[in-house]
Protein backbone atom coordinates (compact mmCIF):
# COMPACT_ATOMS: atom_id res chain seq x y z
CA UNK A 1 0.00 0.00 0.00
CA UNK A 2 1.17 3.39 -0.69
CA UNK A 3 0.01 6.62 0.32
CA UNK A 4 -2.27 7.34 -2.49
CA UNK A 5 -4.12 3.71 -2.97
CA UNK A 6 -6.02 2.53 -0.29
CA UNK A 7 -5.54 -0.33 1.64
CA UNK A 8 -6.64 -3.42 0.49
CA UNK A 9 -9.16 -5.94 2.21
CA UNK A 10 -6.57 -8.20 3.64
CA UNK A 11 -4.49 -4.98 5.10
CA UNK A 12 -7.67 -4.50 6.70
CA UNK A 13 -8.58 -7.16 8.27
CA UNK A 14 -4.46 -7.82 9.74
CA UNK A 15 -5.02 -3.52 10.41
CA UNK A 16 -7.73 -4.84 12.86
CA UNK A 17 -5.90 -7.62 14.36
CA UNK A 18 -7.63 -10.65 11.61
CA UNK A 19 -6.81 -13.63 10.68
CA UNK A 20 -6.38 -13.27 6.89
CA UNK A 21 -8.84 -15.70 5.22
CA UNK A 22 -9.90 -16.27 1.61
CA UNK A 23 -13.61 -16.40 3.29
CA UNK A 24 -13.21 -13.10 5.32
CA UNK A 25 -12.21 -11.15 2.42
CA UNK A 26 -14.69 -12.71 -0.12
CA UNK A 27 -17.65 -11.73 3.02
CA UNK A 28 -16.35 -8.08 3.69
CA UNK A 29 -16.79 -7.44 -0.14
CA UNK A 30 -19.61 -9.13 -0.41
CA UNK A 31 -21.08 -6.77 2.47
CA UNK A 32 -19.20 -3.28 0.77
CA UNK A 33 -20.45 -4.35 -2.48
CA UNK A 34 -23.94 -4.98 -1.47
CA UNK A 35 -26.66 -3.04 -0.12
CA UNK A 36 -27.89 -3.39 3.37
CA UNK A 37 -27.18 -7.55 2.76
CA UNK A 38 -28.87 -10.16 4.93
CA UNK A 39 -27.40 -12.89 6.31
CA UNK A 40 -28.47 -15.37 3.48
CA UNK A 41 -27.89 -12.60 1.21
CA UNK A 42 -24.26 -12.53 1.98
CA UNK A 43 -23.94 -16.65 2.39
CA UNK A 44 -24.53 -16.48 -1.32
CA UNK A 45 -22.29 -13.76 -2.79
CA UNK A 46 -19.64 -15.70 -0.23
CA UNK A 47 -20.62 -19.08 -2.26
CA UNK A 48 -20.43 -17.49 -5.65
CA UNK A 49 -16.64 -16.13 -4.66
CA UNK A 50 -15.14 -19.10 -2.92
CA UNK A 51 -17.39 -21.69 -3.06
CA UNK A 52 -18.72 -23.96 0.26
CA UNK A 53 -19.27 -21.96 3.48
CA UNK A 54 -21.60 -22.50 6.14
CA UNK A 55 -24.63 -19.56 7.43
CA UNK A 56 -22.60 -20.14 10.56
CA UNK A 57 -19.10 -19.76 9.66
CA UNK A 58 -20.69 -16.53 7.87
CA UNK A 59 -22.14 -15.49 11.56
CA UNK A 60 -18.86 -16.08 13.09
CA UNK A 61 -17.39 -14.16 10.51
CA UNK A 62 -19.68 -11.46 10.48
CA UNK A 63 -19.70 -11.08 14.07
CA UNK A 64 -15.64 -10.53 14.06
CA UNK A 65 -16.06 -7.82 11.44
CA UNK A 66 -18.56 -6.15 13.28
CA UNK A 67 -16.47 -6.17 16.40
CA UNK A 68 -13.32 -4.98 14.49
CA UNK A 69 -15.58 -1.94 13.20
CA UNK A 70 -15.07 -2.96 9.51
CA UNK A 71 -19.26 -4.13 9.19
CA UNK A 72 -22.25 -2.38 10.42
CA UNK A 73 -24.93 -4.35 12.12
CA UNK A 74 -28.75 -3.18 11.43
CA UNK A 75 -31.58 -4.51 13.09
CA UNK A 76 -34.88 -2.73 11.86
CA UNK A 77 -37.26 -4.21 14.68
CA UNK A 78 -39.63 -6.62 12.49
CA UNK A 79 -36.71 -7.26 9.98
CA UNK A 80 -33.73 -9.56 9.85
CA UNK A 81 -30.46 -8.32 10.49
CA UNK A 82 -28.59 -6.86 7.86
CA UNK A 83 -25.35 -5.84 7.28
CA UNK A 84 -23.51 -2.65 5.27
CA UNK A 85 -19.75 -1.74 4.87
CA UNK A 86 -20.41 2.12 5.48
CA UNK A 87 -18.56 2.30 8.91
CA UNK A 88 -17.01 5.64 10.32
CA UNK A 89 -19.29 8.31 9.61
CA UNK A 90 -22.29 9.34 10.88
CA UNK A 91 -25.82 8.16 9.15
CA UNK A 92 -29.42 6.58 9.83
CA UNK A 93 -31.00 4.76 7.42
CA UNK A 94 -34.62 5.28 5.94
CA UNK A 95 -36.44 1.63 6.50
CA UNK A 96 -39.45 1.42 3.58
CA UNK A 97 -42.70 -0.71 5.53
CA UNK A 98 -43.96 -2.28 2.81
CA UNK A 99 -40.87 -4.36 0.78
CA UNK A 100 -38.23 -4.21 3.93
CA UNK A 101 -35.87 -1.77 1.68
CA UNK A 102 -33.19 0.16 3.42
CA UNK A 103 -31.36 3.13 2.26
CA UNK A 104 -28.57 5.30 4.37
CA UNK A 105 -29.42 8.51 4.75
CA UNK A 106 -26.85 11.42 5.71
CA UNK A 107 -27.59 12.91 9.98
CA UNK A 108 -28.63 16.53 9.30
CA UNK A 109 -26.96 17.57 12.53
CA UNK A 110 -23.36 17.10 11.40
CA UNK A 111 -21.01 14.68 13.87
CA UNK A 112 -21.94 11.92 16.23
CA UNK A 113 -23.85 11.15 18.10
CA UNK A 114 -25.75 14.16 16.01
CA UNK A 115 -28.77 13.92 18.36
CA UNK A 116 -29.05 14.76 22.31
CA UNK A 117 -31.13 13.03 24.62
CA UNK A 118 -33.21 15.01 26.73
CA UNK A 119 -31.38 13.35 30.13
CA UNK A 120 -29.03 11.45 29.21
CA UNK A 121 -28.75 9.62 32.92
CA UNK A 122 -25.46 10.28 33.46
CA UNK A 123 -24.83 8.46 30.17
CA UNK A 124 -21.85 9.28 27.61
CA UNK A 125 -23.74 9.38 24.63
CA UNK A 126 -20.91 8.89 21.55
CA UNK A 127 -24.16 7.14 19.03
CA UNK A 128 -27.26 8.11 17.98
CA UNK A 129 -29.10 5.37 15.83
CA UNK A 130 -31.98 6.74 13.84
CA UNK A 131 -34.16 4.78 11.77
CA UNK A 132 -36.82 6.53 9.78
CA UNK A 133 -39.68 4.39 8.55
CA UNK A 134 -41.74 5.23 5.95
CA UNK A 135 -42.87 3.81 2.15
CA UNK A 136 -40.33 3.49 -1.07
CA UNK A 137 -41.02 6.29 -4.48
CA UNK A 138 -41.47 2.48 -5.80
CA UNK A 139 -44.06 0.81 -3.06
CA UNK A 140 -45.97 4.58 -3.28
CA UNK A 141 -46.14 4.20 -6.92
CA UNK A 142 -47.90 0.11 -6.92
CA UNK A 143 -49.98 1.28 -4.54
CA UNK A 144 -51.46 4.40 -6.36
CA UNK A 145 -51.42 2.40 -9.72
CA UNK A 146 -52.75 -0.28 -8.22
CA UNK A 147 -55.45 1.88 -6.37
CA UNK A 148 -56.80 3.31 -9.85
Amino acid sequence: MTASQPPTTAEELRGAGLRVTAARVALLETVRAGDHLDVEAIASGVRARVGHITVQAVYDALHALTAAGLVRRLEPPGSPARFEGRVGDNHHHLVCRSCGAVVDVDCAVGHAPCLTASDDRGFAVDEAEVIYWGVCPDCSARSTASSS
